[in-house]
């Protein structure tokens, strides 16, 4: 940064809080430090957006963004200088990690729309993403008697200094009952290098019109209060509770407003460029990343009609234009809505989807391929008739799409289907939450791997390097230390740093098996406890995951969890060798603290379940060892780095349709005196769920009813306890060590730069 950076920094300063540096507050030079970067990147930004090649819109119901300010100061390649002018005026920039962290998703889908958007502007491709700006975040997590609390995440406490707002590019959507204004926020998302600058474009909802005078001057109070809410709230919070009918209307507002908004923005570009539009598809590609978006299909559909287009006409450009991602093989994620409420709510897509089921109709009269079925619009099925090309996130997933999920589709139409394993920025995942480790890396192999992953690949040949191996060790106590402390300040809990860091960090689903984790920190429990086992190495199990607020077995689990953390780490016969903590709030910010500092990566959802997973490949990169199921991309990290340097348990996706079939999950229950044990301590008092229910509702969710234990958490725990031991036998010798060289050595694939030129190539044509 020059002089006139730091001059715009301190004027910014003045003119907004009358304060020069020495006295103003964190916030304040937060604020103008972030501004006077926006300053610096304008013309570059502008440029970009201007740049004549064909642009991507990539439409996604979340985007976990992050912080923002070291991340685009580290690809601007300003952040050691910005934190050395900012260290002479006496400010450490550190103090900014408390001001904003952008929780605008749930989870993996989010994040990964964020490093694929990272990813666009670091390999040049012209990428924009499109989603709501959400009033509030998923929500902030607190923990009320070890009971999951949602609270208002406010992430614009502090304000949004990272996005402009560009009222004279609003768009109107309209609802058959109203119409809601759609303002755009812009903000930058930068390029390793800062070559290019593309634009994450967030929809804000608002009332049509100004402040209606007429009715305050009447004193009209509520009715404009009313069109307020009415208006405002399909932008308050991310997924409302979609178990009452309210809420499902209010999801259906929020995806057709997005949807809406973004495809209306694309072809007023288009046409102003004086662009005829059944040439579009040439300048214009959409990837809807998940079902949340599909709306955009019928919308463009419906507006290139306006455009005096015939139908069928419309349906083939709509073809050449969109993409679907499928995250998911989860029926309760396939969306599904009631055609009633969107012929109610949005009679002219209802109109539109009515007119592309009769094609599909007249194509397969047979009825074995639908978009409407039994008053039902299937989303996804949309999305696959109407797209040009569908993709999995995973070699495995995409396998099971075709086999399984999407067969029939997938025989009407294979030449559609393709696999782009997901991918994770190194920028973020790496180089920005361990710089010791990044450090140690180009001391190896030289600099330039940020932007080419691949080169880590080089690094392998230091596996068998004693010096090496001991200077990861000691990266990895350093990460450790610092998480430690960071756990103690935020949680209270004391995790000594020479204990082996067992980390499962993710959406809490009943599918990704928290509870099979905690039966096992029960099974070392009691064995510690009674002598058994003698020889067990000190673990500290760390538990992140926030469970959506409707979904009781889930917040049900974190409440188990949290009590076996009690009772665990205030056993002094066991807590020199067991400590848990369940940490709260947990979100990107947590997780670039605790990727680094884990020696043990758990990804054990039942195989056939994880479509990807994204977190397994930060672990990966930053030397953390994966004990899992052969599931997801899992299946690839043990491609790539040997599965002899991983920990893999479990029955396999063939293995668990034939378990299936016969399953008797009781017989296991009755045959493994200590299985039976630890279950049983959801109901035999050995824990207080507080008269909620919800531990005798986990536990029936084992035995109960058709799906009893659905997903194999009786039949994989004994060969996950297997792996676990041999694992904790193996820490921190020789071997172990050059394992943790090899996961990083070899995690060059799961570069989201290399998925995102799969997609340039394979699906954009950009």
């Amino acid at each position: 940064m020059n002089n006139k950076w730091i001059k715009t920094v301190e004027s910014l300063l003045k003119a907004n809080s009358g304060v020069d540096m020495q006295h103003a507050s964190t916030s304040a030079i937060y604020h103008a430090v972030s501004r006077a970067t926006m300053a610096e990147i304008a013309d570059t930004w502008q440029k970009c957006k201007n740049a004549p090649k064909k642009r991507v819109g990539y439409l996604s119901a979340e985007f976990l963004v992050g912080r923002a300010i070291f991340a685009n100061l580290y690809n601007l390649g300003k952040l050691d200088e910005v934190r050395a002018i900012m260290t002479e005026r006496g400010v450490d920039i550190s103090s900014f990690e408390d001001i904003e962290d952008a929780a605008l998703g749930n989870g993996g889908l989010g994040r990964l729309a964020a490093c694929y958007l990272e990813s666009g502007a670091t390999v040049g491709i012209p990428l924009d993403g499109y989603g709501i700006r959400y009033r509030y975040g998923l929500f902030r997590q607190e923990f009320e008697n070890g009971f999951q609390k949602e609270c208002a995440d406010d992430w614009q406490q502090h304000g949004d200094p990272w996005s402009y707002r560009r009222d004279d590019e609003s768009v109107l959507v309209k609802f058959s009952d109203f119409t809601v204004r759609a303002v755009p926020y812009d903000m930058p998302v930068i390029g390793y290098g800062g070559k290019t600058i593309n634009t994450l474009r967030l929809w804000q909802s608002e009332q049509p019109d100004s402040f209606d005078f007429a009715a305050f001057d009447s004193m009209q109070i509520d009715k404009i209060a009313k069109d307020n809410i009415r208006c405002e709230s399909i932008s308050y919070a991310l997924y409302p509770n979609d178990s009452t009918e309210k809420g499902r209307i209010l999801r259906l507002r929020q995806e057709y407003f997005f949807a809406s908004a973004s495809v209306q923005d694309l072809i007023r570009k288009h046409k102003q460029k004086g662009l005829p539009i059944e040439k579009i598809n040439e300048y214009v590609a959409f990837q809807l990343n998940d079902t949340h978006p599909v709306f955009a299909i019928p919308e463009f559909i419906r507006l290139v009609m306006q455009e005096g287009m015939r139908f069928e006409d419309a349906f083939v450009l709509a073809r050449s234009v969109f993409n679907f991602t499928n995250h998911t093989i989860l029926g309760e994620a396939l969306e599904r809505l009631d055609m009633k409420r969107v012929r109610k709510l949005l009679p002219k897509i209802a109109k539109i989807l009515t007119m592309m089921q009769a094609r599909i109709e007249k194509e397969f009269p047979d009825g074995k391929l639908f978009l409407i079925k039994d008053d039902t619009v299937h989303m996804a099925n949309v999305a696959i008739y109407a797209g040009s090309k569908i993709n999995g996130v995973a070699a495995l997933h995409t396998e099971i799409l075709k086999k399984s999920t999407f067969h029939d589709w997938y025989e009407a139409y294979p030449e559609r289907f393709l696999n782009v394993t997901n991918g994770v920025t190194p920028r973020r995942w790496l180089a920005l939450c361990n710089p010791e480790l990044s450090a140690l890396i180009t001391e190896k192999i030289g600099d330039g791997w940020q932007a080419d992953l691949e080169r880590l690949k080089e690094l392998e040949k230091y596996a068998d390097d004693p010096e090496v191996r001991r200077a990861f060790a000691e990266i990895k106590h350093l990460k450790k230390v610092q998480l430690s402390e960071y756990v103690y300040k935020k949680e209270g809990v004391l995790l000594p740093p020479d204990f082996i860091f067992d980390v499962q960090a993710k959406r809490l689903h009943e599918y990704k098996r928290q509870l099979m984790n905690a039966f096992s920190i029960l099974y070392y429990y009691f064995r510690i406890k009674e002598g058994k086992e003698k020889d067990f190495k000190p673990t500290a199990f760390i538990f992140g995951a926030k469970a959506a607020p409707a979904y009781y077995n889930a917040k049900g689990i974190i409440k188990f969890i949290n009590a076996i953390a009690d009772k665990v780490n205030n056993d002094p016969d066991v807590n020199d060798k067991l400590r848990v903590v369940f940490v709260t709030d947990y979100n990107v910010s947590y997780a670039e603290k605790i990727m680094p500092a884990a020696d043990i990566s758990e990804q054990i959802s039942m195989a056939g379940m994880e479509a990807s997973g994204t977190g397994n490949m930060k672990f990966m990169l930053n030397g953390t060892v994966t004990l899992g199921t052969m599931d997801g991309a899992n299946v690839e990290i043990c491609e790539e780095a040997g599965r002899e340097n991983e920990y893999i348990f479990g029955a396999t996706v063939e293995e668990v349709k034939e378990i299936k079939k016969n399953y008797n999950p009781w017989a296991i229950y009755n045959s493994d005196p200590e299985l039976k044990r630890i279950v049983d301590t959801l109901d035999d008092g050995t824990f207080d769920d507080q008269g909620s229910g919800m531990f005798r509702s986990v536990k029936e969710s084992l035995f109960g009813g058709w799906s009893a234990d659905h997903y194999l958490v009786l039949q994989d725990f004994r060969d996950y306890v297997r792996a676990k031991s041999e694992l904790n036998r193996d820490y921190g010798s020789e071997e172990f060590l050059a394992k943790c060289v090899r996961n990083t050595a070899n995690g060059g694939k799961f570069s989201s730069d290399r998925s995102i030129l799969d997609y340039a190539e394979n699906v954009w044509k950009v």
